[in-house]
């Protein structure tokens, strides 16, 4: 089957820049949005990144910004929206009945062979295809955001997925240009709470949680604890992203996670402090830092020395075990391949190759500290049996 309208709905932060790369890969595409403000923003987005582009002589030869801007139709009836349409990438925010009520609309005011993808972060697709009367035409397409910019795209199958819509799923993917890099299109096998990228490192928070509740109680300023957990060259300090991301963000994740994977994932002191302070980063002006006057530099000239960087590496490996035990996966290098491709640094898996001894050991003394039974060495570890599983 050929695709070649592409239906998206949701035109916010992340429908536009997905908008932005399925017009450039040459697909005619309707976004459904109800609101004209968001609508008029991703309209300017557009515009100006086609614009851009066209300066720097990125558009496919011989195509315009203009030209590209007329391939992008607006239509604030979905009924109408979808009638023609071979793929929706629905791009709405995380509440599972929305995506649900969305999928079960779509497929029933769509062409038979009309796939519905969503561009969720976490909600099983399973879930969301469970009210609708073709869940095999249902996937997961995650992009990681900015859409143009981050070469990862996850394709999840649910539970009754048929391997066919899959495949045009990856085909599609693949086809979507990334301004930095080659795309790279993870295909996920099970549908698994995080799938990939963000399921490898959710159990990190674990750790994370217990240096910051152990600083908050020895009083240790936020700037030191920062310095301890940043890497040097990344855009923003550790904590900064915390804030940036939303505070909010983070405690509902650890709340999904505890529910769906297991209850030592629930949010820590400091999280379930700023949850409730209504204290989340930049959106309230105040987390971590203050971000009143624009966005902190915070000083990470002096660390306090309280984390161990080997441990994040050994709960990510871990993690990284459990999703090929599960079958999300088939392969380590997929992993590692995704999380550079999805988060720009690299992922756990080809040093555990060598040091899972070592990382088992880390794993069983840190679950004892936390009083965190999750974070024990799984058996594919402790084994080293996961080498060979290339």
């Amino acid at each position: 089957m050929e695709i070649k309208n592409i239906v998206i709905l949701g035109f916010g932060d992340m429908g536009k820049g997905i908008a932005q790369v399925c017009l450039m890969a040459g697909y005619d595409i309707t976004v459904v949005d109800v609101s004209d403000e968001i609508i008029q923003k991703g309209l300017e987005y557009n515009k100006t990144g086609f614009e851009r582009l066209e300066q720097k002589g990125k558009l496919p030869k011989g195509v315009t910004a203009a030209a590209m801007m007329e391939k992008l139709k607006v239509d604030k009836n979905l009924n109408n929206a979808v009638k023609n349409a071979d793929l929706v990438i629905e791009a709405v925010s995380e509440k599972p009945d929305l995506k649900q009520q969305l999928c079960k609309k779509v497929i029933e005011n769509s062409p038979d062979h009309c796939i519905f993808a969503s561009n969720t972060s976490t909600i099983s697709i399973t879930e969301i295809a469970q009210r609708c009367n073709k869940p095999e035409n249902v996937i997961g397409m995650h992009f990681f955001n900015p859409a143009p910019l981050m070469r990862l795209i996850e394709v999840i199958k649910g539970d009754k997925t048929l391997e066919e819509t899959m495949d045009i799923g990856v085909k599609v993917a693949k086809t979507l240009p990334c301004l930095r890099g080659e795309r790279y299109v993870a295909r996920v096998l099970k549908d698994r709470p995080g799938f990939i990228v963000n399921r490898v490192i959710a159990p990190n928070a674990l750790y994370n949680n217990y240096i910051l509740d152990l600083a908050y109680e020895k009083k240790i300023p936020w700037e030191q604890i920062d310095a301890d957990l940043s890497n040097p060259n990344a855009p923003m300090s550790s904590l900064t992203l915390a804030d940036f991301t939303g505070r909010d963000i983070a405690y509902n994740a650890s709340l999904y996670y505890a529910e769906k994977i297991s209850p030592d994932f629930k949010p820590g002191k400091v999280l379930t402090m700023h949850y409730n302070n209504g204290t989340l980063g930049k959106k309230t002006g105040k987390g971590f830092y203050d971000w009143s006057n624009g966005r902190p530099q915070p000083d990470l000239s002096k660390k306090a020395g309280l984390v161990d960087r080997q441990v994040f590496a050994a709960i990510s490996a871990n993690e990284g075990c459990r999703v090929l035990e599960e079958g999300v996966v088939k392969s380590w290098k997929v992993i590692d391949e995704a999380i550079m491709a999805g988060m720009n640094f690299p992922g756990p898996m080809q040093y555990a190759t060598t040091n899972y001894k070592e990382l088992s050991k880390i794993l069983e003394e840190y679950s004892e500290k936390l009083g965190k039974d999750y974070i024990k060495p799984c058996e594919l570890l402790k084994s080293g049996k996961f080498v060979e599983m290339q």
